[in-house]
């Protein structure tokens, strides 16, 4: 497959495009009153997202009345996944300012693509649903490859599936995952510092911090990357 030159920016999902703590928190609560265990609090889950379905569930488990064996694990993410499914869009809305921003970043010739541990199937669903689906050239989800972030063969894999190249792209998240796999691919990372996880993104070293998407264009410029800043009519 011919490479194709052009600017390129990977977008983590949960806690960087879209808000989906409030479904997440409510799915993770459905599964554990189905095992006799109290729901946890929005924040706790926070802490918790990132790492794709397994360690999610691995985790809420553990902080409700302690993990199951190894061996059962599976089973019990089989059955959060539908549960999931059945309320993915319920209350998980975009961050203000995403269509629109990266919508002129597109419209500016960036090539767009979501790399995310979130499952594939999942993804797509929610992409859909919010409308943000055509913004997209590419979708990787955690179980789109043999390997996820923070593993650079997630990163490779999409980019190849674009037929893009590294030296174009930039990585666009917000946790320590993202940052991990654009430092092991050799991209620059663009941090939001709204997003989830345990540890604050400032503490992560990405190249660039932003408080919310509006202000992406002007990170872009900053990096000397791609046709963004004023021709993007954002930033």
């Amino acid at each position: 497959m011919t490479e194709t030159a052009g600017p390129v920016l990977l977008c983590d999902l949960d806690g960087t495009l879209i808000d989906s703590l409030p479904d997440l928190t409510a799915a993770v609560g459905r599964l554990l009153s189905e095992m006799g265990r109290a729901p946890l609090a929005e924040e706790v889950v926070r802490r918790m997202v990132g790492d794709g379905v397994p360690k999610l569930i691995e985790r809420a488990l553990a902080a409700s009345g302690g993990a199951p064996p190894p061996e059962a694990l599976a089973g019990i993410v089989a059955r959060y996944l539908p549960i999931y499914e059945s309320m993915m869009t319920a209350r998980t809305r975009p961050y203000p300012g995403v269509p629109e921003t990266l919508g002129a970043l597109k419209a500016a010739g960036w090539r767009l693509a979501v790399c995310t541990n979130k499952p594939e199937g999942p993804t797509r669903g929610i992409l859909d649903a919010l409308g943000l689906a055509p913004l997209f050239e590419a979708v990787a989800g955690g179980d789109s490859f043999a390997v996820r972030k923070p593993d650079p063969g997630h990163v490779f894999g999409l980019l190849g599936a674009m037929a893009a190249r590294p030296e174009d792209a930039v990585m666009l998240g917000d946790g320590a995952n993202d940052v991990k796999a654009a430092r092991a691919a050799g991209l620059p990372v663009i941090a939001v510092a709204s997003g989830y996880g345990p540890v604050p993104v400032e503490a992560l070293d990405p190249d660039i911090v932003i408080a919310e998407i509006a202000e992406l264009p002007a990170a872009l410029t900053r990096l000397g990357r791609g046709p963004a800043g004023s021709r993007t009519g954002t930033g």
